[in-house]
């Protein structure tokens, strides 16, 4: 008998707990009440303080224009070359120049340009015309007013193809200088 009154309080405790634990889940916490308009204040009286609006994530995390991938900045950083060519076309030199005047805007940021080349020739001769390719729009963003001390000019030569294709298409986007930003 005594199991059965152990059991029959067990029972009741869990039944008791089923509406508490249920009702705990349908409620929903509620919004602070709406601010009451003030009263009409008295002549000559200052007006309320309006309360300040709260930043967005968005406006509180904004991104620097070179990290925000909707920035032209971030989309267009590869500037392409002719085959065994270091000489920048009318397209590139247009994407030169918006990196430049940006660059010559803000001297904190410094940037990394790194010459590459297609799988064709030897790992030498593509390293040395890779650091020309780099030179090149190095050279380019100093006419807009990009210090040397705030780039620096690399080859990778072969070894970091765009494209992993042997044909013109894939080395057309392995002939390339990338401007490459920091990441935070």
């Amino acid at each position: 008998m005594r199991e059965f009154d152990l059991a029959y309080s067990a029972l009741r405790v869990a039944l008791l707990a089923v509406p508490l634990a249920l009702g705990a889940c349908a409620t929903k916490p509620t919004a602070p009440p709406a601010p009451t308009p003030a009263a009409a204040a008295a002549p000559g009286a200052a007006p309320a303080p309006q309360a300040a609006e709260a930043p967005t994530p968005q406006q509180a995390a904004e991104l620097p224009a070179y990290l925000d991938p909707n920035n032209p900045l971030s989309q267009k950083r590869s500037l392409y070359f002719a085959f065994d060519d270091d000489t920048l076309n009318a397209d590139d030199k247009a994407v030169a120049e918006m990196h430049g005047q940006w660059l010559a805007k803000h001297h904190d940021v410094h940037v990394r340009v790194e010459g590459n080349t297609d799988e064709r020739g030897g790992s030498e001769y593509n390293l040395a015309l890779g650091q020309r390719r780099a030179e090149s729009v190095e050279k380019a963003l100093e006419i807009y007013g990009v210090p040397a001390s705030q780039m620096e000019a690399i080859s990778y030569g072969k070894e970091r193809p765009k494209a992993m294709g042997h044909d013109e298409q894939a080395w057309a986007q392995n002939r390339r200088a990338d401007i490459v930003y920091p990441s935070h």
